[in-house]
């Protein structure tokens, strides 16, 4: 299930943002216990170079993130840890 949720994560932000580069991962297994994980959502860390991060700032591009996935959140999506770089600051 993990696999495939990833994977429609990764589809959905690379979509949405066009990243130079995107790492996704899953930390859901360090999370074990916790009450966002009784509910079945993961916690998942990503890092994203994207050209339309250009000139924003942080608050903004975790919200373009966020929107690209915006319909998993607090269902599949419990927790998502944002490094959100434009090329510049590569």
């Amino acid at each position: 299930m993990s696999d495939t949720r990833l994977e429609r994560m990764r589809s959905r932000m690379e979509a949405a943002l066009q990243p130079q580069e995107l790492t996704l991962e899953d930390d859901s297994a360090l999370h074990a216990g916790h009450a966002g994980a009784a509910s079945g959502g993961g916690h998942y860390n990503v890092r994203i170079v994207s050209l339309q991060f250009e000139g924003l700032k942080l608050v903004t591009r975790h919200r373009l993130v966020y929107d690209s996935v915006h319909d998993m959140m607090h269902k599949e999506i419990h927790a998502l840890s944002i490094i959100a770089l434009a090329p510049s600051e590569v």
